[in-house]
């Protein structure tokens, strides 16, 4: 067994992502424009046909992949691995708020490097817990099947670049995960390659990590 199609899919927006709030692992829920956002989403990939459904256990994520299991018949599984980064003690902050507590460490993060953000977990570490996770499900997801994984911002880009085989070192090379948007790879003699970023239905801001 074993997945022929992974689709990445951020959840919707949550207070926190049009505040510009970090959110790392609380638990914020989607707001009424992020479910009205998953909706449309959940409509346009019921549509191209789900055989696995997995999210993480934060509540803006199973929620988002609620609205594809409604569509579908598939009960999503939560799986804590697929969760945001933890950025410690600027969860819960605006990134105005960081800048002035912590300086010099958010220009560091801003500029890509791997640091332990407020303290909690780098990149590196969500990244390689997420790709693992995503890796597992889809070993384990119907022979040539589509699985499709509802999780965070942060999370997913780092997962996507070492799905692809490439360095951390590229994460300023693509956009932020849009709200409720998706990338799709498909699996090749070499690994996966990815064929879509960011696809979705109209709107959805990139908004705060998370």
């Amino acid at each position: 067994m074993s997945a022929a199609t992974v689709v990445l899919w951020r959840h919707g927006r949550t207070a926190s992502n049009a505040q510009n709030r970090f959110q790392g692992q609380l638990d914020v829920p989607l707001d009424e424009v992020g479910r009205a956002q998953v909706a449309a989403s959940a409509a346009q990939l019921a549509g191209t046909g789900v055989d696995a459904l997995v999210a993480s256990d934060l509540s803006r994520a199973a929620d988002t992949a609620g609205a594809l299991g409604a569509l579908t018949g598939l009960d999503p599984v939560l799986d804590p691995a697929l969760r945001e980064v933890d950025f410690g003690a600027w969860q819960g902050l605006l990134h105005a708020e960081v800048t002035a507590v912590s300086p010099q460490e958010y220009a560091a993060w801003r500029r890509g490097e791997d640091v332990r953000a407020g303290g909690g977990e780098r990149r590196s570490e969500a990244a390689a817990r997420a790709a693992a996770a995503v890796q597992r499900h889809a070993a384990a997801a119907p022979e040539g099947g589509t699985l499709v994984v509802a999780s965070h911002g942060a999370a997913l880009k780092g997962a996507l670049l070492l799905l692809l085989g490439l360095e951390l070192s590229a994460w300023g090379a693509l956009a932020g995960f849009r709200n409720a948007h998706w990338a799709v790879l498909t699996r090749a003699p070499r690994g996966w390659v990815l064929g879509t970023y960011n696809a979705g239905p109209p709107g959805g801001g990139v908004g705060a990590e998370g």
